[in-house]
């Protein structure tokens, strides 16, 4: 007999999305615990090793039980848990518009094509840019979304080169820019774009300027 499957979740709540296209709107967030990234700007630490086990029914009942419509998969590293792809094709099979929050370290190819993926691109600040796999630019889709968080001059660059190389504008819905927290200030990195043109979405984390680094929200 198979054993029902479970995962490792950290926690599950419901929000106001503080990122991405869907920024502003309710939102059931399902982190998953575990991470094989360690970067610098971490905000989600907490999400490394503590969860308890869950089986899949338990979780998706939880989500039901919120009434969202909109349901973000996130970590942590979600896809760090194989059972993360499951989750995500049984999430979209109830008629949820769900989205995959992950780090672009691991290969996003099993990925439900109804799941938007939310990838991001690693920094030379964020100390660990060597991590990107690059071969997941060609997976993403045109609903999909890619994220640079930046911590200097340095990293806006960088970006600004990736978004070239890789004619990111062309490729995805949203090409998302955001300032780590507390390390650029919001005019600097606005003066930026706007000086540049650049075809981005300069985005806040919501979330924090609400309810600053609490948990759950």
């Amino acid at each position: 007999m198979t054993k029902p499957l479970s995962l490792r979740i950290n926690e599950i709540f419901f929000s106001l999305q503080g990122e991405s296209s869907t920024v502003g709107l309710p939102t059931t967030f399902v982190r998953l615990t575990g991470c094989p990234l360690r970067c610098g700007y971490c905000d989600t630490e907490y999400a490394f090793h503590d969860g308890t086990m869950m089986p899949l029914t338990d979780i998706l009942a939880q989500v039901s039980a919120t009434g969202a419509r909109y349901i973000t998969v996130t970590g942590g590293e979600p896809l760090a848990q194989p059972g993360c792809l499951v989750l995500l094709r049984e999430l979209c099979d109830q008629g949820l518009k769900v989205s995959l929050e992950t780090s672009g370290a691991l290969d996003i190819a099993a990925v439900d094509p109804r799941v938007t993926v939310v990838m991001d691109l690693k920094t030379p600040g964020s100390g660990e840019c060597d991590r990107n796999l690059e071969s997941n630019i060609g997976r993403l889709k045109p609903v999909d979304e890619v994220k640079f968080v930046i911590c200097d001059r340095r990293d806006y660059e960088w970006s600004k080169a990736k978004i070239d190389q890789y004619d990111l504008s062309s490729r995805v819905r949203e090409i998302l820019l955001s300032p780590a927290f507390e390390q650029v200030p919001y005019r600097e990195l606005a003066a930026w774009v706007l000086a540049d043109r650049l075809p981005v979405r300069m985005q806040v984390q919501l979330h924090k300027i609400i309810w600053g680094d609490a948990p759950g929200h």
